[in-house]
């Protein structure tokens, strides 16, 4: 009788699910002492779970992408001493909204006996199980997470497809010797465009991956070449405050340069020890330092280079007439067009999930290929739209990484703790309070100060 009882809790972990609920909670949103025996991490499924090093791998590569080429131009809107001093605040604001959500999801997985949970599920258990008022709205809560996640994923392709085009027209415009529309480069990379959208496994996308970063680094590593080569000194054209009207792009491009809380749920469920993933030291607070190191870094040598001349992406400022320059532009161009199918992996995946369970199952391939070609035109009609790089940018980080990276965060976290969990003086709320009024301060003023950047771009044509 033991060995077949063995036997079958053999079996029974066999078809065991990483989001398997262990015990259903008896009573939603009341938390007791005992709920803290219950330990998430041992009943997540770690067959293919990644080390320290490996998740600190996907946060950097997360992190470093387009928006660090993106810095000097923040530093020109902030000003140098203004811009280097908010970057590093913005970076701890950032990485402590990405503390508040992994630890909030992780106290959750306690309260509700799941293994693990994604961002969207956290918002809808955190309503669950907060005061009994707001919980009707956790449906609610987990469909906004969501929208939100796959407008900033499809907000952040556009912006690859217009920096793709810009990178090609400055050097297919200094070799034909004509000034061709940015727009007719945007339409030539519909076909790429289509084919990496269809791709429908990761594992299909690992060497695109492992090219882009390559292509990535070799880029990064000559740019830093060219900006140290010409660091200018402080002198009279350095500003160190930059004006009011122009402080609201600053906030918008390095909150859209740093943000990267789309992928911290799935590197921090998948990790052999998620306990280290947060803590002192813990692979957030290592990985968050360097990332805010090398974007201080970028903008504030950057702009020391190029002054007021910085462009949008610092590889638009290097020399079109230089071999070692036309190849940074064209493998950062490249490494961006083959990051384009993992960016758009998560909103395809959320669109096309919800369109496979309307359409029967004759149909559903079709209806699934119809959907990811619609969604990748989307995102060329809209870089058609705008094909300007920097109002994009900031329009971007204004609206949709301030509610994903720094309100929605802030919410979970005074939601979850509303009812005894607030602090001496109830200090995490005010604490939230200010974390939900500097997301809507560079929400309001960085969207109207992009809309007016956009606007004057179509007066001027």
């Amino acid at each position: 009788m033991g060995r077949i009882e063995k036997e079958e809790s053999a079996t029974d972990m066999k078809e065991f699910s990483s989001s398997t609920k262990i015990v259903a909670p008896t009573i939603i949103g009341e938390y007791k002492e005992k709920d803290e025996l219950y330990d998430p991490f041992e009943h997540r499924d770690k067959r293919n779970a990644t080390s320290d090093l490996g998740a600190a791998a996907h946060l950097l590569k997360s992190s470093l992408g387009t928006g660090i080429l993106a810095m000097p131009y923040a530093i020109k809107n902030g000003g140098l001493l203004f811009g280097g001093i908010g970057t590093i605040i913005i970076g701890i604001i950032c990485a402590h909204c990405v503390h508040i959500l992994v630890r909030t999801s992780q106290i959750l997985c306690r309260r509700t006996k799941t293994p693990q949970m994604t961002y969207a599920e956290t918002a809808h258990a955190a309503f669950l199980c907060g005061p009994k008022s707001i919980r009707p709205l956790a449906i609610v809560s987990k469909i906004f997470v969501n929208v939100a996640l796959c407008a900033t994923y499809v907000s952040g392709t556009c912006v690859y497809v217009v920096f793709i085009a810009a990178s090609l027209k400055q050097v297919t415009d200094f070799y034909t010797g004509k000034n061709i529309d940015v727009r007719l480069y945007i339409l030539s990379l519909i076909p790429a465009l289509v084919l990496l959208g269809q791709v429908r496994n990761l594992k299909y996308l690992v060497p695109f991956s492992m090219l882009a970063n390559i292509f990535m680094m070799t880029g990064f590593s000559i740019t830093l070449y060219y900006i140290f080569s010409n660091v200018q000194p402080i002198d009279d054209k350095v500003k160190m405050f930059s004006s009011v009207e122009e402080l609201p792009r600053f906030f918008a491009t390095v909150i859209f340069a740093i943000e990267g809380i789309g992928v911290v749920m799935p590197v921090a469920n998948n990790m052999k020890k998620p306990q280290h993933f947060l803590g002192c030291p813990s692979v957030l607070n290592v990985t968050m330092s360097i990332v805010v190191s090398l974007y201080a870094v970028m903008g504030v040598f950057g702009y020391l280079t190029y002054h007021e001349t910085a462009q949008p992406s610092i590889t638009l400022n290097l020399p079109t007439d230089e071999i070692l320059a036309q190849v940074v532009k064209l493998l950062i161009a490249a490494a961006v067009l083959f990051t384009y199918g993992l960016q758009f992996f998560v909103p395809l995946e959320i669109i096309s999930t919800s369109i496979r369970q309307m359409l029967s199952h004759k149909f559903a391939a079709i209806g699934e290929t119809v959907v990811r070609i619609g969604m990748v035109m989307i995102t060329v009609i809209i870089a058609l739209a705008v094909p300007k790089l920097d109002p994009f940018i900031s329009l971007v980080g204004a609206i949709f990484f301030s509610i994903l990276g720094i309100c929605i965060p802030a919410v979970i976290e005074t939601i979850s703790c509303w009812e005894n969990h607030l602090g001496t003086f109830k200090w995490r709320l005010w604490k939230n309070f200010f974390l939900l009024i500097f997301s809507f301060l560079a929400l309001i003023f960085g969207s109207y100060t992009s809309v007016l950047d956009i606007m004057d771009y179509y007066n001027e044509k």
